[in-house]
């Protein structure tokens, strides 16, 4: 039994859209038909409820890769075969820009911590499933979204991020940086479910832009792109 999602198995559906701020979770929630509140604990608010006639789950994960991960192996012990994450990324490419949508093909990381400790010294991919991957990227063009599919950087320390370092990480294909996807990716992959991320360009570390756009001023974007990830995460068949 889960320590953290006080939930019912059956009040979690097969297919969960994941974030990290529990407001966002209470924004998807309202575009779902019916939706209930389920966990309420340690302020990780968890909804259930419909989308086009199918059930889905909204839950929140918090800040970073070990707590998301604590979230990633309730949801699935309590039934969840599908995870999309979305979530907001920092551009860290010219020409990725606010607004933008970055659907990962992969995740890079530092080894250590977290890796270590479910994988020992093995290098492990952290890559999405592809039929969740494919899925996202049809929907989201479907949508006429500006979409980058490409590598980001899942990074451990938010105040770390020097200009240095995110130099060396755009050189090796990453176009973003956010904190959670290399860990969904490697633990839905142990544990034989899929996954994947949509990711919301909410600022740049090197456009001539703020770091990060107010909260206040992407709520209708996040609305509007929630609605992508419900429409993928519906059409993509249960492991």
């Amino acid at each position: 039994m889960p320590y953290h999602i006080l939930a019912r198995k059956e009040d979690i559906a097969s297919r969960a859209v994941v974030v990290g701020d529990p407001g966002r979770a209470k924004l998807l929630s309202e575009l779902l038909d019916s939706p209930r509140l389920v966990n309420e604990n340690r302020g990780l608010l968890t909804y259930t409820g419909k989308w086009r006639g199918v059930e889905v789950t909204v839950s929140t994960h918090g800040m970073g890769g070990p707590g998301a991960a604590i979230i990633f192996e309730e949801l699935i012990e309590l039934g969840v075969e599908v995870i999309v994450r979305f979530g907001s990324t920092g551009g860290i490419r010219r020409g990725v820009k606010v607004g933008d949508l970055v659907i990962p093909t992969g995740a890079h990381y530092y080894p250590g911590g977290l890796s270590l400790m479910y994988f020992g010294e093995k290098c492990v991919s952290a890559v999405p499933s592809y039929d969740v991957l494919s899925t996202l990227v049809s929907e989201a063009k479907k949508a006429g979204a500006r979409v980058w599919v490409a590598p980001v950087l899942s990074s451990d320390g938010f105040y770390a991020e020097t200009r240095e370092l995110i130099e060396e990480w755009a050189r090796i294909g990453a176009v973003s940086v956010e904190m959670e996807c290399a860990t969904l990716f490697l633990i839905s992959n142990l544990r034989g479910i899929k996954s994947g991320a949509l990711l919301f360009v909410n600022g740049s570390h090197v456009e001539p832009v703020e770091r990060i756009v107010p909260e206040e001023e992407l709520r209708e974007m996040f609305r509007k792109t929630g609605e992508i990830v419900l429409n993928a995460i519906i059409k993509i068949e249960d492991s």
